[in-house]
């Protein structure tokens, strides 16, 4: 009878778990969860990783990378190596053959001084043709004085540097004009000739010669966005350098900046 009733006991369905052991199993659950999820948000979002795409096979290379690395030396040693010390004479004889531009006809150096705001160009600039009146409405053009050096001067009777700027326009003319210079000064007055008149009589101008244009097309073509503004061109109508705003033409600095203009070249 007690072995019937030990059979049985041994044979009942083992107890459930108790209460702490459910607690302690979902307490390591979580653990296990909250390191998943930092290690990955770690990987994915703390210290991404990017795939880098590699170039492919043929691509071409940007123009200047391939410039850069066609004009590259080749290592010593390098099948490249005889061919491209092969270029290198060429290269240097092409380099030394080239046309230099022209250094403003000799005037570098010269803007200083009074003439330290004037710019001498590294070539010559080509002028389009300009068109304006002299006294009595006489037409002119600035191609009417190739074969001689100009200064062309922009002003306006409204211009208050022009005033004290023009009685030494006045004085280089009379100190360096002749067959081989000659100074322009344009007045760009929409009235006309008879406000420059007046305004050169007031100021005691005697060398220079009145010229206008009324149209203002002549500042325009020129380039000439501040008044005044003085252009050096040389015997074949292109100008050689400017200075924009007033300046001190009847100094020495003037004087032998615009000499050496004149002394740089037949016509």
């Amino acid at each position: 009878m007690q072995d019937s009733q030990s059979d049985r006991n041994s044979k009942r369905a083992p107890a459930p778990p108790s209460r702490a052991a459910y607690l302690w199993a979902a307490a390591l659950a979580a653990v296990a969860g909250f390191a998943a999820i930092y290690v990955s948000s770690g990987l994915e979002g703390n210290a991404p990783l990017r795939a880098v795409a590699p170039r492919p096979a043929g691509l071409a290379l940007a123009p200047a990378a391939e410039t850069a690395r066609a004009n590259a030396p080749a290592p010593r040693g390098s099948s490249g190596a005889a061919e491209h010390e092969k270029r290198e004479p060429a290269v240097r004889l092409a380099a030394a053959e080239a046309p230099r531009p022209a250094s403003g006809s000799g005037l570098k150096g010269l803007n200083r001084g009074a003439m330290a705001a004037f710019l001498v160009h590294k070539s010559p600039k080509v002028l389009p043709e300009i068109t304006f009146v002299g006294e009595g409405g006489t037409p002119h053009k600035l191609s009417d004085w190739k074969g001689r050096v100009i200064l062309v001067n922009i002003w306006a009777t409204w211009c208050a540097p022009c005033r004290k700027e023009m009685p030494a326009l006045d004085r280089l003319k009379a100190a360096l004009g002749g067959p081989a210079f000659d100074v322009l000064a344009i007045s760009i007055d929409r009235s006309g000739l008879d406000k420059p008149r007046r305004f050169l009589e007031q100021v005691k101008v005697k060398h220079l010669a009145l010229y206008n244009d009324k149209t203002g097309k002549t500042a325009s073509l020129l380039k000439a966005f501040g008044i005044p503004s003085t252009l050096l061109i040389d015997r074949q109508g292109r100008e050689i350098g400017r200075l924009t705003g007033p300046a001190e033409w009847d100094s020495p600095e003037a004087k032998a900046l615009v000499s050496a203009a004149i002394g740089a070249g037949g016509p």
